[in-house]
């Protein structure tokens, strides 16, 4: 079975409880398959709760996340996402370059996102 990666928009809104946010194709995807989350989401969100944009830590966070949908860390190499990362041309955003690699890397999972750059140059974007 393959897994499908949350993008940090994604999992900021099931933290939140906002379900309805998401289509019925992303809802599905979440559903059917293992979800994991790339460290840059982790870490996105520890930016975001340092700028004041989300409330709660993201070891507070990526806990909700495990114990409600059963997320949980991608632990490839981070050389290796890295790589892959730096080839990634279409967006300047360390975060999305990041985040993508690590779909992109894992046998071309896919990726739930809302982002359209994300959606228009990754195939196995999910929304």
């Amino acid at each position: 079975m393959s897994v499908v990666y949350l993008d940090s928009h994604v999992a900021i809104w099931l933290c939140d409880g906002l379900t309805e946010k998401l289509s019925a194709a992303a809802t599905d995807a979440i559903e059917s398959s293992p979800v994991l989350i790339s460290p840059m989401v982790y870490q996105e969100l520890a930016y975001l709760h340092r700028r004041k944009r989300v409330l709660d830590s993201p070891a507070i966070m990526y806990a909700s996340l495990n114990t409600s949908f059963g997320v949980t860390l991608c632990s490839q190499s981070f050389s290796a996402v890295a790589a892959v990362a730096a080839e990634l041309e279409w967006t300047n955003d360390p975060f999305d370059r990041v985040i993508v690699a690590q779909a992109q890397r894992n046998a071309h999972s896919r990726l739930v996102t809302k982002d359209k750059l994300i959606r228009k140059h990754y195939a196995r974007a999910v929304w």
